[in-house]
């Protein structure tokens, strides 16, 4: 058990009348640990820098729910899951460490497989079946639209599969960007096309 007897408590914190930095952060840190213990940290979310700019993790207990390119607007993607899942949505690192840690592992290319719990509640029906198919498709490896439509047992449903591609809410963890049109061009991508070709071009190099 950490000892706190040294350490300002929160209220100590607030009544400072302009509190730095170092304080601020002790005070979410209290916030963050108080929120958890309580059962009330329902959504935490933290970002990661990576080449492909910053990208928003955000967890719920069950696992990793949600990863979201700046483009996509992050406070949107934020008020998104305050509807979709819980309002009760916090910046708490500490659950998303081992995210973290695995996302600057792939960047840094001494990973190539994601080893964390997923919850993919944002997900159902087809696009949840394709999204859950897709890490069958290895490292610097690509498929076709209509070989992953294959690969479901549906191979009528290529717009589908694009439909479940664009869709995927945790792009990069499930690699989704592997997934190309039939003659080798990109396709659509939710990051952006100069981003699905740094990610392939990451794990080819």
């Amino acid at each position: 058990m950490t000892d706190t007897r040294d350490e300002p408590d929160a209220g100590a914190l607030l009544a400072m009348t302009a509190p730095g930095p170092a304080a601020l952060e002790h005070l979410h840190r209290h916030l963050e640990a108080a929120a958890a213990q309580a059962g009330l940290l329902d959504v935490a979310y933290t970002t990661v820098d990576t080449p492909v700019g910053s990208l928003l993790l955000a967890s719920t207990e069950k696992g990793l729910v949600r990863v979201a390119y700046s483009s996509e607007d992050h406070d949107r993607v934020l008020e998104t899951l305050a509807t979709r899942l819980s309002p009760r949505v916090l910046r708490a690192p500490s659950r998303l460490d081992e995210a973290a840690r695995q996302v600057e592992q792939y960047f840094a290319r001494s990973r190539t497989t994601f080893d964390l719990a997923l919850d993919q509640s944002l997900s159902s029906g087809f696009r949840l079946l394709v999204q859950s198919h897709l890490p069958q498709i290895g490292y610097g490896h690509t498929r076709s639209y209509a070989e992953v439509a294959r690969l479901v047992g549906n191979p009528q449903a290529v717009r589908a599969v694009g439909s479940a591609c664009a869709t995927n809410p945790l792009p990069v963890v499930i690699p989704c960007h592997r997934v190309l049109r039939t003659d080798g061009t990109l396709g659509g991508y939710v990051g952006g096309s100069a981003a699905k070709t740094a990610l392939l071009d990451l794990e080819v190099a």
